[in-house]
């Protein structure tokens, strides 16, 4: 399907968006920040939803979906509960020394998930996406591992929001790797299963 049905409001927002989050994000994180699977695909989104490409957005689908609505509950319980969320993955967000605007660009998490659902219902899902993110998502835990540090902690390659004691750094890295080829794996089967109603996986 041409990217003509992706509607012009759509691509020139996701391009507005994207043009004030790269700067005001390099200059408060960095630029490793960009290496978050989260950051790495609303870029890559960007050119998906530009080029209409369905193996790009399939394949930020299955590497998001799950992140993402975990951060969306993470925030969520956060606010319930007075901005100490359970998990530390959404604790910036209620960080007073982080700037409001910072914080607020952040509220993407929130609509990333949603939006490449709803492109990919309408693209279709296409299935080698199964194939086509793990050696990215595998660069990117790397890059991660070799160009972060602890206190930055980059996809988690040094521990579950804080770093981890109970094994060498080396072997974390290969267990979260193998985990997340599984949780990718697993979302592609998800995705297959629901929308195989629609007749939108191919």
């Amino acid at each position: 399907m041409p990217s003509s049905t992706i509607p012009g409001w759509l691509k020139w927002g996701y391009l507005g968006f994207v043009a004030v989050l790269v700067p005001a994000y390099f200059w408060w994180y960095g630029p490793a920040n960009f290496l978050w699977f989260s950051n790495a695909a609303l870029l890559l989104g960007l050119a998906g939803v530009w080029l209409g490409h369905r193996l790009i957005l399939s394949s930020l689908l299955i590497a998001v979906l799950v992140p993402e609505l975990g951060w969306i509950m993470g925030f969520l319980s956060g606010l319930v509960l007075g901005g100490e969320p359970p998990l530390g993955v959404t604790a910036y967000m209620f960080d007073p020394d982080i700037p409001p605007f910072i914080r607020a660009l952040s509220l993407y998490h929130a609509v990333l998930p949603f939006l490449l659902l709803w492109l990919v219902v309408r693209l279709g899902y296409d299935r080698r996406a199964v194939l086509c993110w793990p050696p990215v998502g595998w660069t990117l835990l790397v890059a991660s591992y070799l160009l972060s540090t602890p206190e930055q902690n980059i996809n988690w390659v040094f521990g579950i929001s804080e770093p981890q004691q109970l094994m060498p750094p080396w072997l974390w890295l290969a267990a979260l790797l193998t985990a997340s080829t599984l949780l990718w794996g697993a979302t592609h089967l998800l995705v297959t299963y629901l929308l195989r109603w629609s007749h939108a996986a191919r």
